[in-house]
C-alpha cells in the first residue's frame, strides 16, 4: 500500500506501491534531479528506496561593509536524501566544518570561528509532475537544529516552508521558481519574525552533457531595520553518468545586505 503522503495523480506507469523497503526498479527511475547548484529548490523527489547525496565540496563567501570584512569557508556541506515512497523523500543537511574570519579595520581586531555547523531536517512532498507533465510542484517543510560550535549560529530552533515549482519552456529552456517563508529568531532573542525568500532560475543545455543556468534571488525580512538582500547567480552542471553530476558557480550580491561574492563547487550522486 502507498503511504498517505504518496497519493498523487495517476502516472502513465503506476509506481505508487514502491517504498523505502521495496525500491523502485532502475528501469523505472526518473532522470537524476538535484536541489543544487542553484538556490532554487527542485520539486522532484528521489525515487522510493533510493538514496542521493548532494555535496558542497567547497563554498566560499566574502562580504565587506563599513570597514568590516567577513570571509567564510564551508567544506563538505552534505544533503542526504532518502526516497520514502513515490512522491516523498526525507532529507538531512549537515555542515561538518565551517570557518569564519571577521576583520574590523577600524578597531584593528580579527575574530575567528570554526567547527561543526547546524543540522537541518527537510521533508519534500511532490504534489504533481514527478514523472510526467510540463510542470511540477512540491511542498518542503524544514526545521533547523542548533548544533553549531564556536558561535557559528544563533543557537535557536528555526524552520519554515519551501514551495518549489518547475516548468518546461519552449526552445529547450527550463524554469525553476521557489517561494519560501522562514520563521527566524530576532537578533535580540526576544521572539521570532518571518522572512520571505523568492527565486527564479532559467536553465538550458550548452553542449553535450554540459548545462548552465542564471538565477535571481530575493530575501525580505520583517524584522525592524532589516534590509532587502538581492543576488544573481550563474553556474554550470556536467553529467558524468546517469547517477553522478558535477557543478560549479557563483552568487553575486546586488544589494548591501547580501554577501558580495559566493563561489562554490559541488557534486551529486545517486544510488
Amino acid at each position: 500500500m502507498p503511504c498517505s503522503l504518496c497519493v498523487t495523480a495517476a502516472e502513465p506507469r503506476d509506481k505508487r506501491h514502491y517504498t523505502l523497503f521495496n525500491p523502485t526498479p532502475r528501469e523505472l527511475m526518473r532522470e537524476l534531479s538535484t536541489d543544487r547548484p542553484d538556490l532554487t529548490e527542485g520539486p522532484y523527489t528521489v525515487d522510493a528506496g533510493h538514496f542521493q547525496i548532494e555535496m558542497d565540496a567547497v563554498n566560499y563567501s566574502r562580504d565587506r561593509e563599513r570597514g568590516i570584512r567577513t570571509e567564510s569557508l564551508s567544506l563538505g556541506v552534505v544533503h542526504l536524501k532518502a526516497g520514502l515512497c513515490h512522491s516523498t523523500d526525507l532529507q538531512l543537511v549537515i555542515e561538518p566544518y565551517t570557518t569564519v574570519r571577521i576583520r574590523d579595520r577600524d578597531a584593528g581586531t580579527v575574530d575567528r570561528h570554526r567547527g561543526f555547523g547546524d543540522i537541518t531536517t527537510r521533508l519534500k512532498v511532490n504534489l504533481w509532475g514527478n514523472d510526467s507533465g510540463t510542470t511540477a510542484l512540491a511542498l518542503m517543510p524544514f526545521v533547523k537544529l542548533p548544533t553549531n560550535q564556536d558561535n557559528l549560529g544563533n543557537d535557536a530552533v528555526e524552520g519554515g516552508l519551501i514551495v518549489p515549482f518547475a516548468a518546461e519552456l519552449p526552445a529547450g529552456w527550463s524554469l525553476g521558481a521557489m517561494t519560501e517563508v522562514d520563521f527566524m529568531e530576532d537578533a535580540n532573542g526576544s521572539g521570532y519574525h518571518p522572512e520571505f525568500i523568492n527565486t527564479i532560475a532559467f536553465g538550458h543545455d550548452i553542449v553535450g552533457k554540459l548545462a548552465g543556468y542564471v538565477e535571481f534571488f530575493s530575501l525580505v525580512s520583517t524584522e525592524r531595520h532589516a534590509r532587502w538582500a538581492g543576488a544573481v547567480g550563474f553556474g554550470f552542471t556536467y553529467r558524468l553518468s546517469a547517477d553522478v553530476q558535477l557543478d560549479g558557480g557563483v552568487n553575486i550580491g546586488v544589494t548591501r545586505a547580501a554577501d558580495d561574492l559566493k563561489p562554490f563547487l559541488g557534486i551529486s550522486w545517486r544510488f
